[in-house]
């Protein structure tokens, strides 16, 4: 009796070995089959999968957290067309071409209250004693075909200009004169969307062919 139980559990467990492999499959007999296709037609070039070494992954690291990094606006300007062509050859050779653009912008015309041309620093040095005994405070130009010379305002219209010469007049101005200091200019204005603590570093470079604009906030 015992030895037919011994034989019927060692048939029964080559059954279930036999059942388990497959084997009997072909009569009818054996596990569900699971098949997940679906998780291999959702690869995505699988064959351009590779692993990355320790420094790549490093590298990787590091770009991601960079890309975390809170990043200013910056911009400067204006530049006319020939400034630009050397600033863009600069821009190029150290930054990436999504990291900057140009902005076409139109400067208004301005006009400013006036004063010389002197005849030399000695003569512009007295002027500027007797406007600050006035307490008035004089202005350099933005013209170098105006100097050497001094304004006592800048305005955005010929109208309002000579209304402040009216009153400069009133308090004893006599020789200062409205002109237009600059017409409607067409420029471009450098942005730079994205500033980050590293690309500030990469800009050290591109400074010299910002003919000096300065970098200033795109809030501001």
């Amino acid at each position: 009796m015992l030895r037919l139980l011994v034989l019927a559990l060692i048939f029964a467990n080559g059954l279930f070995m036999a059942w388990s492999n497959g084997l009997l499959r072909a009569y009818g007999f054996g596990p569900a089959q699971q098949r997940e296709t679906y998780r291999l037609e959702q690869q995505i070039k699988p064959e351009t999968v590779r692993i990355l070494t320790g420094a790549e992954l490093k590298r990787a690291e590091a770009q991601a957290l960079a890309d975390l990094a809170p990043k200013e606006c910056l911009q400067a300007g204006p530049f006319d067309d020939a400034q630009v062509i050397v600033l863009r050859r600069a821009l190029e050779s150290v930054l990436g071409a999504s990291d900057w653009q140009f902005e076409a912008v139109v400067l208004p015309a301005r006009w400013i209250i006036y004063m010389g041309k002197f005849a030399n620093a000695e003569g512009l040095a007295k002027k500027r004693g007797e406007l600050q005994a006035m307490n008035l405070t004089p202005h350099g130009l933005n013209n170098p075909a105006l100097e050497i010379g001094l304004s006592l305002g800048s305005f955005e219209s010929q109208g309002s200009a000579t209304a402040e010469l009216n009153r400069l007049t009133a308090r004893g101005i006599r020789t200062a004169r409205v002109l237009q200091e600059h017409p409607e200019v067409h420029a471009n204005q450098l942005r730079l969307p994205a500033v980050s603590e590293s690309l500030k570093v990469r800009l050290q470079e591109v400074k010299p062919a910002l003919a000096g604009r300065p970098l200033t906030s795109c809030a501001g």
